[in-house]
């Protein structure tokens, strides 16, 4: 089973690989990334690692048994105790649930570790996929909006706080 790790400087290769092989699909779910992500990629992640360091995003990945990224969870925009959700699943891996699982560990690491209440998300109506990730991790439709041009909902959850110990 795959496992959630907090993304660091030696997944470098490997997230370019899951960002490659994978554009074709994500690009018919969600934005294109574009061509400049990936001839600058080895600046983009530097940049990401220094944006989680100063504490204004979390950026997380799945991999598997064999070091393989097929999945990405990220909260960026931390502010105000709420961040905005994004992720995505590589094509190979995804239908198992692996969205959902990683989504639920994100919003528990949101509440307990990175003391957030409150948490953002966009689908674009076309993407029942994440749609049914983010209703089934308890997010709710909040409003409408337009993704690379698509249209799209926003959803939102408030988290729990963390139990309160004894």
């Amino acid at each position: 089973m795959p496992r959630l790790e907090p993304l660091h400087a030696g997944h470098a290769d490997a997230l370019l690989a899951f960002e490659r092989d994978n554009r074709a699909y994500f690009a018919a779910h969600v934005p294109d990334r574009g061509d400049d992500y990936f001839t600058h990629f080895a600046a983009r992640h530097a940049a990401l690692l220094a944006e989680q360091a100063a504490g204004t995003c979390r950026f997380h990945v799945l991999v598997d048994d064999s070091g393989a990224i097929v999945g990405r969870v990220n909260l960026v925009d931390l502010a105000d105790g709420a961040a905005d959700l994004g992720f995505r699943i590589a094509e190979k891996a995804a239908g198992q649930g692996l969205a959902t699982t990683a989504v639920q560990q994100v919003c528990t690491l949101a509440a307990t570790a990175y003391g957030l209440n409150t948490l953002h998300a966009a689908a674009t109506l076309a993407n029942t996929g994440s749609r049914t990730v983010l209703t089934r991790n308890g997010f709710t439709e909040t409003g409408t909006t337009v993704l690379d041009g698509h249209p799209a909902l926003r959803f939102t959850r408030v988290l729990s706080p963390p139990a309160a110990l004894a």
